[in-house]
């Protein structure tokens, strides 16, 4: 079964979104499961999670020892011959692309490290093989929301949690994006929806999706149909 791992200092903002999501109706068909590793949990007696910057500067760092303590024990777990990622949300890294939660759906684990305050000790780099994905170029307070946004996309591909008919139609699937969609009322002040999509023949209809997928693509992300 994929596994997901959640090294977190806020375990409990995952809760909410895999209970409602397709993400939970995959956990409870066993198709996937996700673990939180609860950071402070590691913590002894008179230990923080976090210190303070070597050199000086604002905020807090957080600190090796308990992240290592998780990671330890969560690859001993899996053994030598599991195949596993470990992802550190980060605005450092490249831009998280469909590509990567095709290759993670592969896995045998995913262990996402939640960094906080002004980010993890960076001798974690050092003493894992560590992927950092960005979402995008802004700053967000924690790794949390990125960590939910992998594991979204990647669950949602693994096989029996969705239909096969639906992956292979939506954005990013053939190197375009999704077709328009519609849905009733046929007209809605003023406008209609297009009258292709009414007429029943399905043939035309396919050649209409086609033809307005790599329109759109090449209106909104012309990079795509350019190629690496």
């Amino acid at each position: 079964m994929f596994t997901i791992d959640v090294v977190t200092l806020f375990p409990e903002l995952f809760a909410p979104f895999v209970g409602l999501s397709i993400v939970g109706r995959a956990v409870e068909a066993g198709l996937a499961g996700v673990r939180y590793h609860h950071l402070l949990d590691e913590l002894a007696a008179g230990e923080r999670a976090d210190g303070a910057p070597f050199g000086g500067g604002p905020g807090m760092v957080l600190r090796i020892e308990p992240i290592a303590r998780v990671l330890d024990r969560i690859i001993a777990e899996g053994g030598g011959s599991e195949r596993r990622a470990i992802v550190v949300p980060s605005p450092s890294g490249p831009v998280f692309r469909q590509r990567e939660a095709r290759r993670w759906s592969q896995l045998d684990r995913l262990i996402v490290v939640c960094g906080h305050y002004e980010g993890i000790d960076d001798r974690l780099a050092a003493l894992y093989p560590v992927e950092e994905w960005s979402l995008g170029d802004f700053v967000m307070t924690g790794g949390e929301i990125p960590a939910l946004a992998f594991m979204d996309a990647t669950i949602r591909l693994l096989a029996g949690t969705l239909r096969p008919e639906s992956l292979e139609s939506e954005s990013f699937a053939a190197g375009a994006l999704d077709y328009p969609s519609f849905t009733r009322p046929a007209s809605f002040r003023g406008v209609d929806v297009p009258p292709v999509l009414l007429s029943g023949n399905h043939g035309k209809i396919a050649q209409w999706r086609r033809e307005e997928s790599r329109r759109r693509t090449a209106a909104r992300r012309r990079d795509l149909l350019e190629g690496p």
